[in-house]
């Protein structure tokens, strides 16, 4: 993997221990959203403001060796933090499971980012649930292996 530097844990506990544990079993446990069946990837990104590096449970959406990073944040007003992250420094790292490799992440528009959406919508359908609760669209990174 890419990624070097220091890395500081989530202020959110149950982030810091899923990303604990997926990472201690190498990626053969914390594997789903807490409380469900759905799987998650842990996806490594360079702070936006820090340049620390910050570790993620995200939704696993996958398709043709290329993954979706959906920024709903449930639903919220606001982008998650990483969203940020993202913009500023596109590459990022991803483990699925036991399989880590780097990513160049790139904010999707138009008539693929529709694509993908129905995509993620497919693969998990509370995002759809998401988008009504929020005023903005939510954005859409496409991870492509570098």
């Amino acid at each position: 993997m890419a990624l070097t530097g220091t890395y500081v844990p989530s202020p959110a506990q149950w982030v810091r221990d899923q990303v604990a544990e997926y990472e201690a079993s190498g990626g053969t446990r914390a594997t789903t959203l807490p409380g469900t069946d759905d799987k998650v990837v842990v996806i490594t990104s360079r702070g936006a403001k820090s340049g620390n590096l910050r570790k993620n449970p995200v939704m696993r959406v996958t398709r043709d060796g290329k993954y979706l990073a959906v920024a709903s944040k449930g639903g919220a007003p606001e982008h998650p933090s990483w969203y940020a992250n993202f913009v500023a420094h596109p590459e990022v790292d991803l483990q699925d499971g036991p399989e880590k490799h780097t990513y160049r992440a790139r904010v999707l528009e138009g008539a693929e980012r529709a694509e993908w959406w129905d995509h993620a919508v497919a693969t998990w359908p509370t995002y759809a649930e998401y988008a009504v609760k929020t005023d903005r669209e939510i954005p859409l990174f496409l991870l492509e292996r570098v």
